[in-house]
């Protein structure tokens, strides 16, 4: 286990729900795990049992991917724990597949309306798109996410090519998103089974992310804001190819410096745990660390952010890791040259390198 993660307290031990079912933590709170098509193989999602206008029910927190196998597995959670109750609303708490991919789905199963941020919002319907050829609107696949990381210093042609093949990854699980939302805003604070949950919201890991807090349960659904084990994917990619998304993190992270020690946290990978503000310095220190490597490499010479990758993750890596390891490159080169600490540089064969000023 992870020194940091012994710090951390996991008042449900290792119990787990198991497929298709749902497993109780709280009042009116239930946990989901879904699988994914990925290393990271799980997701958590969260039922909350609530009341709009009257009419019992619950709200979903999160949806999965769009794969039969997880649309399967929430039938069986229809049918086992919603006390045959209806789904009265969607909440997402940003667009990343594993997120918002059932959204339109679940929505139109139960004709139950989505909450979610504008900034999300649009983002998702945008790269839901089916893409022209290659062209994929989203930044991790696609020929613009070549032509972006190639720019960066990506040279491996199996690497290119498979990034290139995923120009439909995200519309392959995300293939659509209602056509009409509620919309989320910081501060929000939104009654769900008679209890006020507050909307915090973060950015850096994407564009206008929920997390929710309800001071009753002392609970904060995370999202993936604040995770147990692994630290949050902040990154650059080719959608946005200029962004400092790093110190944006960072400074969101203080958005939950006044909950109370003894919070649970509801994570979207790991288990719920306790020791947000423990997790939280911890994602200081760590990021803190990756910049001193960082500098440290453009100290001794002018580096890409592929130079950098091998630096920052020190194992084997797929294609779906590669990305989203040069867009976290990328995102410290881009932190420190922002802060006046690196140089970039356009070398003759077009490739950007970041080298540190002298003094």
């Amino acid at each position: 286990m992870n020194p940091n993660e012994q710090k951390l307290t996991y008042p449900l031990g290792d119990a787990l729900p198991q497929p298709g079912q749902a497993l109780a933590i709280g009042d009116g709170v239930r946990w989901i795990r879904m699988p994914l098509p990925f290393a990271l193989d799980h997701i958590n999602l969260w039922l909350l049992r609530d009341e709009i206008d009257g009419r019992q029910g619950w709200t979903v927190v999160d949806c999965g991917v769009a794969r039969d196998e997880v649309k399967a597995l929430w039938e069986e959670v229809f049918q086992s724990a919603l006390e045959g109750l209806p789904v009265l609303r969607v909440l997402v708490t940003h667009m990343h597949p594993d997120h918002l991919g059932l959204a339109d789905w679940i929505c139109r199963k139960w004709n139950a309306p989505l909450w979610i941020s504008m900034t999300e919002y649009m983002t998702g319907r945008l790269w839901s798109r089916p893409p022209v050829g290659n062209q994929a609107e989203g930044g991790v696949s696609g020929q613009g996410a070549v032509d972006h990381f190639v720019r960066h210093g990506l040279v491996d042609a199996s690497a290119k090519e498979q990034i290139l093949q995923r120009g439909k990854y995200y519309p392959s699980h995300v293939p659509d998103v209602p056509a009409r939302f509620r919309r989320i805003m910081d501060g929000d604070r939104i009654a769900i089974g008679g209890r006020d949950w507050r909307v915090i919201v973060g950015y850096g890991h994407s564009p206008e992310h929920v997390s929710l807090y309800s001071d009753t349960l002392r609970m904060l659904i995370s999202g993936d804001m604040v995770l147990p084990r692994i630290s949050t994917n902040i990154s650059v990619f080719d959608f946005e190819p200029e962004a400092n998304p790093l110190p944006l993190y960072l400074k969101s992270l203080r958005g939950y410096d006044g909950l109370p020690e003894e919070t649970l946290v509801l994570p979207s990978h790991g288990r719920p745990f306790q020791g947000l503000h423990e997790r939280i310095a911890q994602q200081h220190a760590h990021h803190g660390e990756r910049l001193d490597e960082v500098l440290t490499a453009c100290r001794a010479s002018a580096c890409t952010a592929a130079d950098i990758v091998p630096i920052m993750f020190k194992r084997q890596l797929d294609a779906h890791q590669l990305a989203f390891a040069m867009g976290e490159a990328l995102a410290h080169l881009h932190a420190l040259y922002y802060e006046g600490q690196l140089v970039r540089e356009i070398g003759s064969d077009g490739v950007i390198r970041f080298r540190a000023v002298d003094r």
